[in-house]
């Protein structure tokens, strides 16, 4: 167990690193849409146009790296998607329950399959130097390899959260860091 819990950390640690890339790439996002809006509004008061398919494409990439460098980072701190108005009710144990089962049979095969799934297509993108078919458009490959890393980051703190899991089962739960949730939210 000794081995797991230090892959827990090590994992959890890069998962805030990633969530760390994650925030700072908002700042060129907004930088660089700011750009396309002054370049295209501006082209259109001169009558030429100004922005280019690259400079497009580069905000939804950095838009995209948002997310995908993200995923480790919302799984660690449990800010996910979930039905709280019934889970966040429950004693410790059977939150570790129901998150233990749902990793293993959603989560881990989930990011299984985009692992599998992906890798052919970002193998093919790199063989054939795959282009924007937008003139002055980026490569693709680079983009769609980001996919599957971002699959692979995610199943890396999965495998981290079941760690926690087991060791919340266990009896252990001063050996790791767990995310206490709020209370849901109340709508009336």
């Amino acid at each position: 167990m000794r081995y797991c819990l230090a892959y827990e950390r090590a994992a959890d640690r890069f998962a805030e690193w990633t969530g760390k890339i994650s925030q700072w790439l908002v700042l060129p996002t907004v930088a660089v849409g700011f750009v396309n809006v002054i370049l295209r509004y501006f082209g259109r008061f001169t009558q030429q146009r100004l922005t280019n398919n690259g400079l497009i494409e580069t905000q939804w990439y950095l838009y995209s790296l948002i997310f995908l460098f993200g995923f480790p980072y919302i799984l660690k701190h449990q800010i996910n998607v979930r039905v709280d108005f019934w889970f966040g009710h429950q004693p410790q144990r059977r939150k570790a329950w129901i998150d233990l089962v749902g990793h293993l049979i959603g989560l881990i095969p989930f990011c299984l399959v985009g692992i599998v799934a992906s890798w052919d297509p970002v193998l093919f993108s790199w063989r054939i130097n795959e282009q924007s078919p937008d003139p002055s458009g980026l490569p693709r490959a680079p983009i769609k390899t980001m996919i599957l890393v971002a699959f692979v980051l995610l199943l890396i703190q999965a495998v981290s959260e079941v760690i926690k899991l087991i060791a919340v089962l266990r009896g252990l739960e001063g050996y790791v860091e767990i995310e206490e949730q709020e209370a849901p939210i109340r709508i009336e």
